[in-house]
């Protein structure tokens, strides 16, 4: 059973990255946390001996300061970046030689059935509900010009089932993954359906191999 607020997410991206600083075996001693910093990430890294510096607010697309670092963990933030080039460019700067940046974030091939749904809402106008993500596809390029040398680039999925799409939105807000465009679009003209008739597509509910979850 999970519980409230969602967190989720947010959560499973802070185990993920603490099992890939362990799998490389990456002992930082300077650490720049940007984004939400969940508690087990911050717990790791004070008992490898790390010191740690967390800036919830801090923006990737403009220089960091206080380093130079030798990790850098970046928990969401990048999915919704307007100069996505430029901030990969400034988290590159602020690295020592050797150092390591590990940054996750919500990508281009999540949320196809809300998506799915969203259009199928509004056939005649469909509007951009949902901000643009990165396609895993396009990230090593876009690496490869900020200057990063040997980029890895993988996806881990995390599959959720939920009951209706009240609670998937509310998740979604909880852990701030909301439109992220400055100019949002037009509220629909349609009148939205009742609760009991906006039961979400079978597609909704899916299996992972890692795990899965149920929310109500």
């Amino acid at each position: 059973m999970l519980v409230d607020p969602a967190t989720f997410l947010i959560d499973d991206m802070a185990d993920d990255m603490i099992e890939r600083l362990g799998f490389v075996r990456h002992v930082p001693a300077r650490a720049l946390l940007i984004g939400s910093v969940p508690e087990a990430l911050a717990g790791h890294l004070h008992r490898e001996g790390a010191e740690i510096a967390a800036h919830l607010a801090a923006n990737p697309a403009e220089p960091l300061v206080g380093g130079p670092f030798d990790f850098i963990g970046v928990i969401g933030q990048l999915d919704a970046v307007n100069d996505l080039p430029g901030a990969l460019i400034h988290l590159h700067n602020a690295l020592t030689p050797g150092g390591l940046v590990i940054a996750s974030f919500i990508g281009g091939q999540s949320l196809p059935a809300l998506r799915h749904a969203m259009m199928a809402a509004e056939p005649e106008k469909p509007a951009a509900r949902l901000h643009p993500m990165v396609d895993a596809r396009a990230a090593p390029g876009l690496l490869q010009r900020a200057g990063w040398k040997d980029p890895v680039v993988d996806t881990h999925a995390l599959a959720v089932r939920y009951l209706n799409l009240e609670r998937l939105v509310a998740d979604l807000r909880d852990q701030g993954l909301g439109n992220a465009l400055a100019n949002l679009p037009p509220r629909s003209a349609k009148p939205p359906l009742p609760v009991p008739a906006r039961p979400l597509p079978p597609r909704f509910c899916a299996r992972t191999l890692s795990r899965s979850s149920e929310r109500k």
